[in-house]
């Protein structure tokens, strides 16, 4: 399937990085907004540049455009895509809203085209190794779990952090969907939600690039902690926060009937399992092929190919959207919030699939 790029921000650099490893896709150009950027991106890596997005979704020979702009874009430039009759895998998150998104997926749906959506880390060894030891009862009935993502926010390292602070970001919708695409494809949908949310500074400082020391308004949550109620029974406490100084450690625990299961950092692909059960923990060392981000697009390629389901889909990323947006809701209004939207566990990857590689 051949791909385009559109953004070519700094993860556009993995993507284009790892494609190359998947023999059913192959890029053939990339676009941005800043010429100088796209021709940059497409120097380094050895293909075309086009002038403008519109160019590259004008193109007869792209089949998938890999929608790499910023949040605030994404529901418009997946619509643009659908459009122009070519499928879509985007980053994280599908959406700024529920509502902006839906029209897009009907037209998608209708039109016989598939849309998929980041994070694809879910389909990394440890994370598949997790789901196969919660399948197989290792740990019994899940009960519960724990997920925390705390830091100090990214102008620290982002030169143009300010986007962050902006509808679509803050920490729920930055680093939210790792911990919740992960939950749901251990636990599956989400029910309801309760959350208490929070804004410690309503304006921050870029801290380095060439608009270090400028200001700007902070518009989303920084700070939410969140309750969920899932289909199952379980539950889950979730912690998401651009507010926390000093080096806390990410976590996300599944507590059984009869154990508790340890996942690796859910936005990454290397990290080992551990299982509490039978009295002891065990630590199981898992195998990683470094930074696998854009299995998902490969993934999604080979479903359109055989006619089977995406993992990382578009149902998948739309209930995980639509939970980060009760979570904003449920604080904002301080009450429990429903979840419309429901879910199949994505299946889980076979080490043989041949479109690995």
């Amino acid at each position: 399937m051949r791909v385009g790029v559109l953004g070519c921000g700094v993860i556009s650099h993995t993507y284009l990085t790892n494609l190359r490893r998947y023999p059913q896709v192959s890029v053939v150009a990339v676009a941005d907004l800043v010429t100088e950027r796209a021709t940059s991106t497409a120097a380094v890596h050895g293909v075309e540049a086009m002038t403008s997005p519109a160019g590259l979704l004008e193109r007869d020979d792209i089949d998938l455009v890999c929608n790499l702009t910023v949040p605030q874009a994404h529901a418009d430039v997946t619509a643009r895509a659908i459009d122009a009759g070519k499928h879509v895998y985007g980053e994280k998150p599908l959406a700024v809203s529920p509502a902006e998104i839906t029209p897009t997926l009907a037209a998608a749906a209708t039109a016989g085209l598939v849309v998929g959506c980041a994070p694809d880390t879910f389909l990394s060894p440890g994370q598949q190794l997790a789901r196969r030891l919660l399948d197989e009862g290792r740990i019994g009935t899940p009960v519960s779990a724990a997920a925390s993502w705390l830091s100090r926010g990214h102008e620290s390292w982002h030169p143009a952090a300010d986007f962050y602070y902006r509808a679509g970001g803050g920490p729920l919708f930055d680093m939210g969907p790792y911990y919740l695409t992960v939950l749901v494809n251990l636990l599956g949908s989400v029910l309801q939600v309760s959350a208490v949310t929070s804004t410690a500074w309503t304006t921050r400082m870029l801290v380095v690039g060439d608009r270090a020391g400028e200001h700007f308004a902070v518009d989303v949550p920084t700070h939410v902690s969140g309750l969920l109620l899932f289909e199952s029974g379980a539950s889950a406490t979730v912690q998401m926060s651009f507010d926390v100084t000093g080096d806390v450690p990410r976590r996300l625990e599944i507590y059984g009937t009869e154990g508790t299961l340890y996942c690796p950092d859910p936005n990454g692909f290397d990290g080992d399992v551990g299982v509490y059960a039978d009295g002891e923990r065990r630590q199981l060392t898992v195998a990683a092929d470094g930074d696998q981000r854009g299995i998902g697009l490969a993934d999604l390629a080979d479903a359109v190919r055989s006619g089977r389901p995406a993992r990382a889909s578009a149902a998948l990323s739309f209930h995980v959207l639509e939970v980060m947006d009760a979570l904003h809701r449920a604080g904002a209004e301080r009450r429990v919030v429903d979840v419309a939207s429901r879910v199949t566990r994505p299946v889980p990857l076979s080490p043989d699939e041949g479109w690995l590689g």
